[in-house]
């Protein structure tokens, strides 16, 4: 017998779809707050810690070089290099390493949500279903978007319309075949997820039966210990970014 996609995810991650999304509020809320460059360096260590235990290396990889290029931008230049245009530079990466830190946390969320899982979270919390509905069909969305734009730049390689060769000999061709077939794709997609969306039910007025209900357990349990620990000594402790 198969098992569906869900269960087997469900099973694997162990956590509540309510306890991602609470902190997924909570991490992007303080580090985008004033002040909240204290609450940075805990939130990519939370995040270097759910790709870790997500066994997502590429994730994880990505995150790492985010963070370090938002670092070397607001603080590094400046160090090494201080004129108007390092500082002026500074700020973006100030302000970069904010949403770093939630982008990050946020990457966890999609990569280990399905559509199905958040609409049983959104029921459990009886969240209006125009809501629900809309940030479910959101949630599959940035995917299939992201599929589609690999398929359109592997298009404009073959035409050799990509790198910064391509891009320096056509600009704006490069910019306007990337971005006339992405509006397309985007817009068929949203159609399609929207479909999807009614034949599955989502926006009937019968509560659906989730079969996997959402439950905290003992993995919901260790991650709020870590972040009340994290929370605590961001406030206890000097932050090294300032």
């Amino acid at each position: 017998m198969r098992v569906p996609v869900d269960v087997l995810t469900a099973r694997r991650r162990g956590l509540d779809p309510r306890t991602k999304i609470v902190l997924l509020v909570l991490v992007s809320g303080l580090v985008m707050a004033p002040g909240g460059l204290r609450f940075v360096l805990p939130g990519i260590l939370l995040a270097v810690g759910l790709a870790v235990w997500d066994r997502a290396w590429r994730r994880l990889a990505t995150l790492l070089v985010m963070v370090g290029a938002m670092w070397l931008i607001g603080w590094g230049l400046p160090l090494l290099w201080p004129n108007i245009v390092t500082a002026t530079l500074s700020l973006l990466g100030v302000y970069g390493i904010r949403f770093v830190t939630a982008i990050g946390v946020g990457m966890h969320v999609v990569a280990t949500t399905s559509p199905t899982q958040l609409s049983a979270g959104l029921r459990a919390w009886h969240v209006p279903r125009a809501i629900a509905v809309t940030l479910a069909v959101m949630l599959r969305f940035f995917p299939v978007v992201a599929i589609e734009a690999r398929a359109v730049l592997d298009a404009m390689r073959l035409r050799g319309l990509t790198g910064i060769g391509g891009f320096l000999r056509h600009p704006l061709r490069s910019i306007e075949r990337f971005t006339v077939p992405m509006i397309a794709a985007s817009l068929r997609a949203g159609e399609d997820l929207s479909a999807s969306a009614i034949l599955r039910g989502l926006g009937s007025h019968r509560v659906p039966t989730a079969m996997i209900p959402p439950r905290f357990g003992i993995a919901d349990l260790l991650l709020v210990l870590a972040v009340a620990a994290l929370a605590a000594a961001s406030l206890l402790l000097p932050s090294p970014l300032g």
